[in-house]
């Protein structure tokens, strides 16, 4: 798991690299009385989408997408990780069932490119892959180590894994 999360960790930053170079050349540009280039818009916006697609697996692992943990954990006896293994399972399934939907939505910006550069969409339809599969990966994750008896399904904060 550590792998899968510093493979995601290193994405995140690449596109968050992308879009701090999009947008300094934006403000650079506007504030010398240049225009900026048309292009680091569709960057900024891409580099936006791949920020979401890398960093859903790891807001999953880390506990910090909506959740209703306010109600499950003031719960009684073992309610609290049975309903944590419901949510691991219903966010793996709904991910499996929405992969074939997502490659076929990927697969339709073949036709396509971005006006400004020029790109395929299909590279870029790609982020809502990324996003499903990198749910389906943590939550996977999280079931079979609940199902094992090697957690309990409380999400992992960062400064727990670095001690």
């Amino acid at each position: 798991m550590s792998i899968l999360t510093s493979v995601s960790r290193a994405l995140i930053g690449l596109a968050f690299a992308s879009l701090t170079v999009a947008v300094l050349i934006q403000v650079i540009g506007r504030s010398t009385g240049f225009f900026a280039p048309v292009w680091t818009e569709e960057l900024s916006r891409f580099s936006l989408l791949f920020i979401a697609a890398f960093g859903a697996g790891l807001a999953y692992r880390s506990g910090d997408l909506v959740n209703v943990d306010l109600i499950c954990e003031n719960l009684p006896g073992r309610w609290p990780t049975r309903l944590r293994l419901f949510g691991a399972m219903a966010t793996f399934v709904l991910c499996l069932m929405l992969i074939l939907p997502a490659w076929r939505f990927t697969s339709i910006g073949v036709m396509q490119t971005s006006p400004a550069l020029s790109w395929r969409m299909d590279f870029i339809h790609a982020s809502v892959l990324v996003l499903i599969l990198s749910l389906c990966l943590f939550s996977g994750l999280r079931l079979a180590m609940m199902l094992l008896g090697h957690s309990d399904g409380r999400p992992k904060v960062f400064s727990e894994e670095n001690s």
